[in-house]
């Protein structure tokens, strides 16, 4: 009896820069939505959120917020949409802000119970990280001059 076997690696595709800027921006946000969520689980929280003055205490305030959180929100799509030059230095620019914003709170959260708000703040630190290395890094596509 002759028996053949296949043998193979497992097929890896390149995956086009673009659509891995957006997917680390996804990853972003859902680790900045799953971090205000579990915050709400922190004893006395809501009842700071409803009777204490807090960040996020004005009108005006709360628009800064939100154009805030609408930046990482946009660069997914706007990672896929734009034309390679202005969405490389976005990402390189926005990464290193976002960036900064979340060693901050990194090294600013304390308490036991903002122990997950650290660990996410870390990750997203590192997401928004592999973001600007990957803007940074973007492939060049050479063409063959004639001279």
């Amino acid at each position: 009896m002759n028996m053949s076997i296949k043998t193979g690696t497992l097929s890896d595709l390149k995956i086009n820069i673009k659509i891995k800027l957006a997917s680390l921006w996804a990853a972003v946000m859902c680790c900045y939505i799953y971090g205000d969520y579990f915050s709400l689980y922190v004893p006395k929280q809501i009842e700071k959120f409803i009777n204490v003055q807090t960040l996020l205490d004005a009108p005006e305030k709360l628009l800064g917020g939100s154009i805030l959180m609408a930046i990482p929100s946009l660069m997914i799509f706007l990672s896929i949409a734009l034309k390679a030059s202005i969405n490389r230095w976005l990402n390189i620019i926005f990464g290193i802000i976002y960036t900064a914003i979340m060693v901050l709170i990194a090294t600013t959260s304390g308490g036991s119970w903002w122990m997950f708000y650290k660990f996410l703040a870390i990750l997203e630190s590192i997401l928004t990280l592999l973001i600007v290395w990957n803007a940074v890094k973007w492939p060049k596509q050479f063409e063959n001059l004639k001279i």
